[in-house]
């Protein structure tokens, strides 16, 4: 028993004793003269009257010290009860009190102006029950709050929500319960914790994005088999000097210089909002919500090789970046025992189909009609028109963006583009001999205008295949 317990049962007996040894003198002060009560307390009487108050409220003390040992359904019982009982015996005093002769009886009647004739009574047991439902529901209502208290907490632990803190109060048994909360609530604290370092570690290797893709939360909700479809554009930077590095490199050296590429082009994908999906054995395979960061990224992709081949002893890379927005399908693949969220789609056909016409004709960046068409208006960009693929039955026509070349170079080709586009559409018509001179025209423009370079050679080519009468 707590020492402040141990005090307060002292001061209640005390002051029970006291009380009762000296009541005689409270009551002796209490005088009925006629309709009238007249008090006259002596210094005992007031005595009497602090011993009494201190033996209440000490009482009331111990008795909810006590309540809050108990468990719920006695805590009810023992609140309610005593109530209770003084209600039904104050209702039936105040009933039969016409009726009663003794001095305690008088005096009520008289401080509350009862009499046979007015009945004053039956207003004053009315009175007495709105108080008593009164009482009662509000000592419901104190009983019960942590009951209410655990619903909420109950329910934000449901979904996994935790707080710093969590207060019940109430009696012994609210209290066990509270333990018992808060212990839950500091387990899911640390399985907060884990899922966040779970996630920091996942996040170098899966994307924040993709699994904001998937529709998940974290890479925990991962399911085997889940997919979602969505419309977005996908980049593919090829370094396309691999092959060479390969050959001419030790397998540390080159390993060391195909990172230090993309340790570059990662960053800037990350900048303009993608994500990485794939590293590839000769590039990087990235993914955008919008066509135009995509190609923003990539152009600045373009500008940081460049930039960085003038800074480095190794050998020099160079990238073709391809761009193509279609309806794709992020998935997670593999198995229980690893589970690898990536995108499967038929897109990749068509950009490795793309990738043979940037390594045939030398460009560094292309770009579909699709990606165009998801372009805003207010998007300005320069390109021209260099053919088109197949890939599963599916044509796509290939655009070049011309915003990767340095200014001199992009004027020239922006300035003759149309003509450019007239001879592809010849040579696609099988007219050669129109397109190779359309080509060579455009090509004494530019100098490095390798796609045109390419187209004319290929026109000659195909000319030198027809009869002679054709050419003609």
């Amino acid at each position: 028993m707590k020492t402040g317990t141990k005090i307060w049962i002292v001061v209640f007996l005390v002051s029970l004793v006291a009380g009762m040894l000296t009541s005689r003198y409270l009551f002796s002060s209490i005088v009925i003269i006629g309709n009238t009560i007249s008090i006259n307390f002596s210094t005992l009487a007031y005595v009497s009257l602090v011993f009494n108050l201190i033996n209440i409220v000490s009482g009331n003390v111990l008795f909810f010290k006590f309540l809050r040992t108990r468990k719920l359904n006695t805590v009810l019982f023992l609140s309610t009860v005593p109530i209770t009982l003084v209600f039904g015996a104050i209702m039936f005093g105040l009933f039969s009190i016409n009726n009663l002769t003794n001095q305690s009886a008088i005096i009520v009647r008289t401080a509350l102006n009862i009499s046979t004739t007015n009945n004053n009574n039956y207003y004053w047991m009315i009175l007495v029950g709105i108080i008593y439902l009164i009482v009662i529901s509000v000592t419901f209502a104190v009983v019960t709050r942590p009951v209410k208290k655990i619903e909420t907490v109950t329910k934000r632990l449901a979904y996994g929500e935790v707080k710093d803190k969590i207060n019940i109060g109430g009696t012994k048994q609210f209290q066990e319960i509270e333990s018992s909360l808060k212990k839950i609530n500091d387990n899911y604290k640390i399985k907060d914790e884990v899922i966040k370092q779970t996630n920091a570690q996942y996040e170098k290797f899966v994307p924040k994005k993709l699994i904001k893709f998937l529709g998940k939360k974290s890479v925990l909700e991962l399911e085997l088999g889940s997919q979602v479809k969505k419309t977005a554009t996908v980049l593919f930077c090829n370094i396309k000097s691999s092959a060479f590095i390969t050959k001419t490199l030790s397998l540390e050296e080159n390993f060391n210089c195909v990172n230090s590429y993309i340790n570059v082009v990662s960053p800037i994908i990350r900048k303009f909002g993608g994500f990485v999906d794939k590293y590839l054995e000769n590039g990087i395979l990235s993914v955008f919500t919008t066509p135009q960061s995509a190609i923003t990224c990539a152009i600045n992709i373009s500008r940081a090789i460049k930039q960085k081949n003038l800074t480095q002893d190794m050998p020099n890379l160079d990238v073709g970046l391809i761009i193509h927005t279609d309806e794709v399908i992020f998935g997670v693949v593999g198995d229980e025992e690893r589970k690898v969220p990536t995108l499967v789609t038929n897109t990749l056909n068509i950009m490795a189909e793309i990738d043979k016409i940037n390594q045939a004709f030398g460009t560094n960046m292309l770009i579909t009609k699709n990606t165009l068409n998801f372009l805003p208006t207010s998007f300005k960009l320069s390109y021209r028109y260099v053919g088109e693929v197949e890939a599963q039955g599916i044509t796509q026509s290939v655009f070049e963006c011309l915003e990767v070349y340095e200014r001199q170079k992009r004027e020239k080709l922006v300035k003759h583009h149309l003509e450019f586009e007239n001879g592809v559409r010849a040579f696609q018509n099988g007219n050669y001999l129109q397109a190779k001179k359309i080509f060579e025209k455009v090509y004494r423009q530019e100098k490095d205008d390798k796609p045109c370079y390419v187209y004319y050679n290929k026109s000659s080519e195909n000319l030198g295949k027809l009869p002679l009468n054709v050419h003609e």
